[in-house]
């Protein structure tokens, strides 16, 4: 048996691999959007810029941000092996952005009265990672 392998049958933990450097340009403070123009694949930027709007109170733009992050980590998990469900461990640092962009998109969804879209994304959020959820919420 696998070390991975979910002795209940379930799929495997998917990882994402690393992309350290639109983490550490925001970590050295620069401007999301210049990240995002950079790098504009990575999820982690998008759900920088759907905080920061959240944060100013601009839902719509907050939406649409963490909607694009939310569509970069489907492509990059998909890519990654994952097959439409199974964890996504928020332990695992490079899984962090598209969680972060998926708890972004139930929270601006919420605040623009999507509430399917946001129980969708909630559950998926828990589903996904129960640490992420707690730890986001």
């Amino acid at each position: 048996m696998a070390i991975h392998e979910d002795l209940l049958g379930g799929p495997p933990p998917t990882h994402l691999p690393d992309d350290p450097e639109p983490r550490e340009l925001l970590a050295a403070g620069t401007a999301p959007a210049e990240v995002a123009a950079k790098y504009p694949a990575s999820s982690l930027v998008w759900a920088q810029l759907a905080d920061d709007a959240f944060a100013e109170g601009r839902s719509i733009e907050s939406y649409a941000f963490a909607r694009t992050g939310y569509h970069r980590g489907l492509d990059a998990l998909r890519r990654s092996g994952w097959r439409g469900q199974g964890p996504i461990p928020f332990e695992h640092e490079p899984n962090r952005g598209f969680l972060r962009a998926l708890h972004a998109l139930a929270r601006a969804a919420a605040a623009i009265g999507e509430q399917e879209e946001y129980e969708r994304c909630a559950q998926f959020l828990r589903d996904s990672s129960p640490t992420a959820a707690d730890t986001l919420s």
